[in-house]
């Protein structure tokens, strides 16, 4: 079940969890190790693991591909960004940023960084800017989440949350079942948030759906504080990123707040993409 708590609730349990082992102990003895360990932790700590995974999928144009890169390099140099940054409890986070399209097809743009202030900021920005944009086929946001949940294990800092931000223009249509996926992500304690991208009308040639957001709300995001930021309007598309962005960091949601998934049915079904998929080309 997804269960909407607070994330203060969150950030208070993460810290009793990886604070300092207090008490008194004699030199070399297992509680003053346990302590040097625990402080190596601490020093460690980040308050946020986020994974920005970005949907690079033919249905993407171009244009909307370069916008989606600066808005979230635009977003991290942000002073809106930079200072809810500085009021967390470590004022620090780390980041990572992969590119997904089909279930095998998955690039890691960022590998992770630590966030800290404005030099930090400014790097990884630059580092997401100067890689050349691609494109690529199908849309696997099952495959994207799998892929993400290892990466957890990489990151040399221990986050008091972990977060899978996700963005995307279309539904699941390649790869496992999203619910499969984001089920599993939740089973480890990881929260996932949505960008879903509806600047363009639904066309048969890129599979967009009506309601995107819905399906994003109802078979992808799960998690204590879990959210949807969607993106109407094509002027919009940076603000919206920005705006997501700091939500995270500051360990709020919006004022909609969302039904847990299990207390009603979808309102789109969470296999919608591999339906259409294969009703037009039977595969």
């Amino acid at each position: 079940m997804r269960w909407y708590v607070s994330i203060g609730a969150v950030l208070v349990a993460g810290a009793m969890a990886g604070g300092d082992v207090a008490g008194f102990a004699a030199p070399g003895s297992k509680t003053e190790l346990s302590a040097q360990s625990a402080q190596k932790q601490a020093a460690a700590s980040v308050d946020i693991e986020l994974i920005l995974a970005v949907d690079v999928s033919y249905s993407m144009d171009m244009d909307e591909l370069a916008i989606q890169r600066e808005g979230y390099a635009q977003a991290i140099v942000s002073k809106e960004f930079l200072q809810a940054l500085k009021s967390l409890p470590n004022g620090k986070i780390s980041v990572t940023y992969f590119e997904w399209a089909a279930s095998s097809d998955q690039k890691i743009i960022i590998p992770w960084r630590l966030i800290d202030g404005p030099e930090t900021a400014d790097a990884v920005a630059e580092e997401i800017l100067k890689t050349p944009i691609r494109r690529a086929s199908r849309t696997s946001i099952s495959g994207a989440i799998n892929f993400a949940l290892p990466l957890f294990d990489e990151d040399p800092y221990h986050g008091l949350r972990r977060v899978i931000d996700i963005s995307g223009d279309g539904p699941n249509n390649n790869g496992g079942p999203v619910t499969v996926a984001r089920d599993a992500a939740l089973e480890k304690g990881i929260i996932i948030n949505g960008l879903p991208i509806m600047v363009k009308e639904p066309s048969y040639s890129t599979m967009d759906i009506d309601n995107l957001d819905f399906y994003y709300e109802d078979c992808v995001i799960g998690g204590p504080g879990s959210f949807v930021v969607s993106i109407k309007d094509r002027e919009k598309f940076k603000e919206a990123i920005r705006s997501k962005l700091l939500l995270e960091v500051a360990g709020r949601t919006p004022e909609r707040r969302m039904v847990p998934v299990t207390d009603k049915e979808p309102r789109v079904s969470c296999m919608i993409g591999e339906k259409i998929w294969q009703d037009r080309w039977g595969r």
